[in-house]
C-alpha cells in the first residue's frame, strides 16, 4: 500500500485524538510505517509513548461491509484474549466510522515471520525445524479448537444449526453467480465438479461439535517464532465464526504442498523439505483432538470444493474484464488443481471400500 493512499484512509490526527480519549499514551505518533502481507486491509504500524502499536481497518472499497468485518474480527481477538491460542493481542476498538471513516482496531504488533513469503535463518536451513512448523500448524488449528465459544462469550457469533447442511449449497450457488458474468465460460472446464459435490452430500456427517472457526486457516495466515518452530500468531479473522472446526483442518489439507512442494492454490514455502506429507499432519490432529475425526477426509474434500468455487470467482470477473486477466487465469489453475486432489481422496475412498 502506497504512502499516499494510507494517508488518504487513516487521519492521524484524529487517531491521536480518539487515543487520547482512550488512556492510550501520549503525544504524536511516530514511526508509522504501512505493513505489507497477504491482506487487502490497511494495516499500520507506530509507536507512542514508547508503545508499539499495529492498526487494521478496511480497504477504501472493500469485499461486502469492511466495517462490519472489522467489528468481528475484534470481537473475536478479543474473546480470545484468556485463552492459549496464539493471535494479535487487542489493545482497543473504535466501532464507529466517525474517526478515521471507518471501524477499526489497535493492536500488538508481532514478532515473527510469514514463511510463505521467505524462511530466515535458522528455519531455511534446517529441516528438523521445518518439520516441526508443520505440525505447530496444525497445533493452532487444534488449540482454536478447543476453545469453549459460550464461555468466552461468542455464543451469537455465528449460526452452527445446519452448518454441514449448507455448505455444499451455499458454495455452489456462488458458483452459479458467477453466470452473471456472461463471458465467463461456465462450469464445464472443472472436471469432477458435480461428482465432488454428490459425495460431499452423500458422506455429510450426521453430527459435529460447534466451535470457533479461523475460516481460512493456512501456512499465509499465520506467523512462526523467529527463535523456534512454533507459532507466533494466527492472524486475518475476517471470516471468523462459529461452525465446525475441523473445516479449519480440512482447510490446512486442501492448500498443503505435495512432497515435492507442488501447491494447489499458491500456498508454498522454499525450501519445502522436511516439512510434513498431508497424510502425518491429519494423524497428528486426530491423535490430539478431543472430536470426532473418523471423516476427517471429508472435511478435506469440502476445503477443496469450497476454495476451488471461490477462486473461480476471481477468473469469472476476469473473464467480464474486472480482474486482471493472468490473475484469473492462474487462480482458475489453482481451482482445477484443488478439484483433481479432492477427486484422488475420492479415488482412494473409493479403492479402500471396494
Amino acid at each position: 500500500m502506497s504512502e499516499e493512499t494510507w494517508q488518504q484512509l487513516v487521519d492521524l490526527d484524529a487517531l491521536r485524538g480518539w487515543m487520547d480519549h482512550q488512556g492510550l499514551g501520549h503525544g504524536d505518533l511516530r514511526d508509522v510505517t504501512p505493513l505489507i502481507g497477504g491482506t487487502q486491509n490497511v494495516l499500520l504500524r507506530f509507536v507512542r509513548d514508547n508503545r508499539p502499536y499495529v492498526l487494521r481497518r478496511s480497504p477504501k472499497s472493500p469485499r461486502g461491509d469492511g466495517n462490519a468485518t472489522n467489528r468481528r474480527e475484534a470481537r473475536a481477538l478479543g474473546a480470545l484474549a484468556t485463552t492459549d491460542v496464539p493471535h494479535p493481542r487487542l489493545i482497543a476498538a473504535c466501532s464507529s466510522d466517525d474517526v478515521i471513516g471507518a471501524a477499526f482496531y489497535l493492536m500488538e504488533p508481532i514478532d515473527g515471520f510469514n514463511a510463505t513469503v521467505a524462511l530466515p535463518a535458522p528455519h531455511a536451513t534446517d529441516a528438523v525445524l521445518r518439520r516441526r512448523m508443520g505440525f505447530a500448524l496444525v497445533e493452532g488449528a487444534l488449540a482454536l479448537s478447543r476453545v469453549d465459544h459460550v464461555k468466552v462469550g461468542l455464543a451469537d457469533f455465528g449460526k452452527s444449526d445446519g452448518f454441514l447442511e449448507r455448505q455444499v449449497p451455499r458454495w455452489r450457488a456462488l458458483l452459479d453467480s458467477y453466470h452473471d458474468y456472461k463471458e465467463w465460460p461456465g462450469p464445464a472446464a472443472i472436471a469432477g465438479i458435480d461428482v465432488v459435490a454428490d459425495w460431499l452430500t452423500q458422506n455429510r456427517p450426521t453430527t459435529f461439535t460447534p466451535g470457533i472457526l479461523h475460516g481460512d486457516y493456512h501456512l499465509s495466515n499465520v506467523m512462526f517464532r523467529n527463535d523456534s518452530a512454533e507459532l507466533a500468531a494466527i492472524v486475518d479473522w475476517e471470516l471468523c465464526t462459529i461452525g465446525d472446526p475441523l473445516l479449519d483442518m480440512g482447510w490446512i489439507m486442501a492448500t498443503w504442498p505435495d512432497l515435492r512442494g507442488q501447491t494447489t492454490s499458491e500456498i508454498g514455502i522454499t525450501p519445502w523439505d522436511g516439512f510434513p506429507r498431508i497424510e502425518e499432519l491429519m494423524a497428528h490432529y486426530a491423535e490430539h483432538s478431543p472430536r470426532d475425526c473418523t471423516h476427517l477426509k471429508w472435511y478435506g474434500v469440502l476445503g477443496c470444493y469450497k476454495l476451488g468455487l471461490i477462486l473461480e470467482g476471481t477468473y469469472a470477473r476476469a473473464c467480464a474484464g474486472q480482474a486482471a486477466v493472468a490473475t484469473g487465469d492462474r487462480l482458475h489453475k489453482s481451482c482445477i488443481k484443488l478439484f483433481q486432489r479432492a477427486l484422488k481422496w475420492l479415488e482412494q475412498d473409493r479403492v479402500s471400500l471396494s
